[in-house]
């Protein structure tokens, strides 16, 4: 295959670039660009002349794939393009570069001869313009809001909202460069971690809370989590032409090295220790229902602490003599779970039956909800009260509180015992509501496992697993 003729080439690069042109010179004329954007052009540019030079044609700087989407060059045509076609690109990207630079360094003079002003208003581009950062996070949330609960929305806006106020809502997307994403990486390395729940701090411009001694600073893993974030808002506006460009590839930093505070399961003493307390209560620790059979469905279900403390009473459930929790946002929209693999069938433990709880759930019968004085709460759900009077004075008074244990660690202990007794893999993630992986699993098991097999895996767990 011949591919396409250079005049077509050299057409298709021209029209590509021209757009682009438009839009940084009308950027150029509004708000100026800094000069840490003009010195990654000037780069860039000098990057493209060697490489032209060498008539390389390694991607880096190109932007390939928006090029055949665009100006609709298929791959076939692409390849059979080679290298021309690369090189070609690389002249038009380098040029194209090269007049924003000029352009850039005339609005740094005055002229008073007869010479028609460098920057007139552009005409409407060939290509979509790019879109401000604001308008395209607005998009970018409106669109995956449907598929993400309620929490995961507003936790997912907040980290895009470090851009916003890092850019501004107004800053086009195309004028974004890598040395901006690098300066952002830096802005989260000082971030305080306590940012959004000290009123103080929470006031503050990002810029100057970023300066504020004394306060530690988001984990690596939180880190993380915005850079993966902004790195899928980029690839989204890329792909639905808001952006030019994508960003934050590779910028993910290494994970702490595991710290006392990383949650852990309980030790047999200690999951012994909190089920007597339960159950025969001798130090006068347990007051309250809700607080014990809380406790205890963490203890042998493994459920997350907001799915028990949500329960409604018709969640209890009963289907061919197996009695089972069924945990579902389904209902009460304040309901919710983490995931689709959240919404699952988890059988009970015929320890809970033997303990009473059944009897319990009867003598709710009149009510909805199961634990009606767990009071609902924005960001933490129904468990907060439940994960404090666990964490802040039932484990402390027991003496057994340290880095690391929690509620949640309840929900470590059942994974760590089901495993250590056998139960397969994927039928521990079904009962805690993990997603199942692989092949098998997710194409020939979409079913699942029955309750039988559950029930039976579940009153595998023991609080003291046998050697």
């Amino acid at each position: 295959m011949a591919g396409l003729r250079q005049s077509e080439i050299r057409e298709k690069v021209q029209a590509y670039f021209k757009a682009q042109l438009d839009q940084y010179l009308d950027w150029l004329d509004r708000r100026g660009l800094s000069k840490n954007a003009l010195a990654d052009a000037r780069e860039e540019m000098l990057d493209h002349d060697s490489m032209v030079d060498l008539e390389s044609v390694h991607p880096q700087y190109l932007p390939i794939a928006r090029f055949k989407t665009k100006m609709e060059v298929s791959d076939a045509d692409w390849e059979a393009s080679l290298p021309r076609i690369a090189i070609e690109l690389r002249k038009g990207r380098r040029d194209m570069l090269r007049r924003v630079l000029e352009a850039a360094e005339r609005l740094e003079h005055y002229s008073y001869d007869d010479a028609p002003n460098i920057v007139s208003a552009a005409p409407a581009p060939a290509l979509p313009a790019s879109s401000p950062l604001g308008a395209a996070v607005d998009d970018f949330i409106a669109e995956h809001s449907r598929q993400w609960t309620g929490k995961t929305t507003v936790q997912n806006r907040a980290y895009l909202n470090i851009l916003v106020e890092y850019f501004g809502p107004d800053r086009l997307l195309a004028t974004i460069t890598k040395q901006d994403a690098s300066e952002v990486k830096k802005v989260l390395q000082v971030l305080p971690a306590s940012r959004n729940t000290k009123p103080k701090l929470k006031a503050m411009p990002l810029m100057q809370v970023i300066k504020e001694p004394g306060h530690k600073k988001i984990a690596a893993g939180t880190l993380n989590s915005h850079i993966q974030m902004f790195k899928m808002f980029f690839d989204w506006a890329e792909r639905h032409g808001h952006a030019p460009h994508t960003l934050f590839e590779g910028m993910k930093v290494r994970k702490d090295k595991a710290s006392e505070s990383e949650r852990k399961p309980f030790t047999p003493d200690q999951a012994r220790l909190i089920y007597t307390e339960l159950t025969e209560n001798p130090s006068g620790l347990v007051r309250k229902d809700s607080h014990k059979w809380g406790m205890l469905l963490g203890m042998f279900t493994g459920a997350r602490l907001n799915e028990i403390c949500q329960l409604d009473i018709a969640d209890v459930k009963q289907d061919g003599g197996t009695w089972f929790l069924n945990i579902t946002d389904e209902g009460d929209d304040t309901k919710s779970v983490k995931s689709k693999a959240g919404r699952r069938k988890v059988p009970l433990h015929s320890e809970l039956i033997r303990l009473g709880f059944l009897d319990f759930v009867e003598s709710r019968r009149n009510a909805t909800r199961l634990f009606p004085d767990y009071s609902y709460s924005a960001n933490g759900g129904y468990g907060r009260n439940l994960g404090r009077w666990c964490n802040e004075s039932f484990l402390p008074k027991l003496g057994i509180k340290q880095p690391g244990l929690v509620f949640h660690s309840l929900r470590h202990t059942v994974v760590t015992r089901l495993s250590q007794a056998d139960v397969p893999e994927p039928i521990v993630q079904c009962i805690v509501g993990h997603a199942r992986s692989g092949v098998t699993q997710e194409v020939y098991n979409r079913e699942g496992y029955t309750l039988t097999q559950l029930k039976e895996n579940i009153d595998r767990f023991a609080i003291c697993q046998a050697n």
